[in-house]
């Protein structure tokens, strides 16, 4: 296997078991800092928020910082900002320096993925590509998997185990090298301008869409599987369901619908075909768990792997950010896509919110117009971006 490939997989593992780390160990660690127990739940959805300001703003610089200096520095800058982030984190006492330790743990994270699709993108063959970044996915999730046991045995070693995963990634460096495409396109062309994007409609447009098809992911984990134990209280769900094991359950789920949605794509030889699929197993997956009432915990948390498994699409969408733009631009687009929809996840938290409690639909019907509207958005935006499949990725935007 390249060992780009296996850099980037396991460096996205390590950004992957950095952010469920978080959400498993983050009260806790409030708890011991001397967080009064009744401003836990807010000073922990601060520090998420905190969290994403820092990928947001990270997704940006990373991106032009792969289309200007290079895929590698991105990859190991972003490794590196991380790893020594998360080292940190374990030595937090205060709030102060773990809303500072957040934002440059969430700066870090919004590189690596975004650098390591672009790199295994450029130095793969147009119709193997897809296998690497199903790889990079596959392995990358399995660090949410990873971080639902880690985190039972105590917040500190966690983050000092994280840390020490990622900066040992960089005795690797020595076995990667970067991309032709990139070494070529610098010496001719104008790299990493974000406002390119922006400069006419249809390039707008299309990255627009790029972002819009990777709603349904986020809708699921934050809204479904993140309020797993409240879904299932309102239910009447016999027997406990927690949230470290639904997360855990979830992105194992995941990683299998990673794999099996990389291998139909190189069957079917098409990106589009297993996004239409896929969101129709989501879709079939929000029902069942949206109806079993008084069902056992065993089927409800079977329902989230499944939840999991249909939005095991995330290769494919970082792969089609990658395969849209021009070599110019392919490491700002592949790096700012994902965080944005990550970002998200905010507004779709106050639309569920907004239909819950202030349309007094309730829980459930409440969160079924959200589903219909995140999917109606995805499903459209799908159908207006071009196949990607198989496309020669050496042009210039």
């Amino acid at each position: 296997m390249n060992t780009a490939v296996i850099v980037a997989a396991l460096g996205y593992f390590v950004d992957v078991y950095d952010l469920v780390l978080f959400l498993i160990v983050g009260k806790q660690s409030l708890a011991d800092i001397g967080i009064a127990s009744i401003d836990i739940d807010d000073k922990f959805q601060f520090l998420l928020s905190i969290q994403m300001y820092g990928m947001l703003i990270g997704g940006i610089f990373w991106g032009i910082l792969g289309d200007k200096k290079g895929r590698l520095s991105v990859l190991f800058g972003s490794i590196i900002t991380y790893s020594l982030a998360n080292v940190a984190n374990g030595f937090v006492t205060s709030m102060e320096m773990y809303i500072v330790l957040r934002f440059i743990a969430g700066f870090g994270l919004a590189g690596e993925l975004g650098a390591g699709i672009t790199l295994v993108s450029e130095i793969m063959d147009k119709e193997s590509r897809g296998i690497g970044t199903m790889i990079v996915a596959a392995i990358g999730v399995v660090g949410a998997v990873v971080a639902g046991f880690v985190g039972q045995i105590g917040w500190q070693i966690s983050y000092f185990i994280g840390g020490g995963l990622g900066l040992s990634l960089l005795l690797l460096r020595v076995g990667v090298f970067e991309s032709g495409m990139f070494e070529k396109s610098k010496k001719e062309v104008v790299m990493g301008n974000f406002f390119q994007l922006f400069k006419n409609k249809k390039t707008t447009i299309k990255y627009l869409n790029c972002i819009l098809i990777g709603l349904p992911v986020w809708f699921i984990i934050g809204i479904l599987v993140g309020s797993a134990p409240k879904f299932a209280s309102q239910l009447g769900i016999v027997g406990a369901i927690t949230n470290p094991i639904s997360v855990a359950l979830c992105y194992a789920g995941l990683v299998f619908g990673d794999l099996a949605s990389g291998l139909l794509s190189q069957i079917l030889r098409s990106r589009k075909k297993i996004f239409y699929y896929f969101y129709s197993l989501s879709l079939i997956f929000i029902f069942l768990y949206l109806s079993v009432i008084g069902a056992s915990s065993t089927l409800f948390y079977s329902i989230i792997f499944g939840l999991g498994f249909s939005v095991g699409f995330w290769a494919i969408f970082v792969t089609i950010g990658a395969e849209q733009f021009g070599t110019n631009l392919r490491a700002t687009t592949t790096t700012t896509i994902p965080n944005f929809v990550r970002g998200s996840l905010g507004m779709i938290v106050i639309l569920w919110q907004f239909c819950t409690k202030s349309l007094d639909l309730g829980l459930f019907w409440g969160t079924g117009l959200v589903a219909l509207i995140v999917f109606s958005i995805s499903f459209f935006a799908l159908s207006q971006i071009e196949e990607t499949f198989g496309k020669d990725l050496d042009y210039y935007e």
